[in-house]
């Protein structure tokens, strides 16, 4: 099932922004960054502690917009792949979630 989102131009490149959708009884917390025109979404939880990763409101990358990073533990993770490279997870990833990107409306297939 996909779920409406948000408009390509409501993320700055680079940036992020986070959601929260209602998936059967469930509400799931995703986000999505761009980077130089690439959109990548994940579940918000950290592998680590399952703790939400941004630090502020829609802010899950690193001060160098190069990394999403998590705001407990200082995690960083790849934006494509959503691997960890550096913290206490280091070899995991981040679940990623399927965006459709359609007319300029982007939406996450569950």
């Amino acid at each position: 099932m996909d779920y409406p989102l948000c408009t390509t131009d409501q993320i700055s490149d680079p940036g992020s922004k986070s959601f929260e959708v209602q998936h059967g009884r469930k509400n799931v917390a995703l986000f999505i960054v761009l980077k130089d025109g690439d959109f990548n979404g994940y579940i918000n939880s950290c592998p680590h502690t399952g703790a939400n990763l941004e630090w502020q409101e829609d802010q899950f990358l690193d001060m160098d917009n190069m990394f999403i990073q998590c705001s407990t533990h200082d995690a960083l993770f790849e934006i494509d792949s959503g691997k960890c490279i550096a913290g206490p997870c280091i070899g995991d990833a981040l679940q990623p979630v399927e965006l459709v990107i359609e007319d300029g409306q982007i939406s996450a297939r569950l």
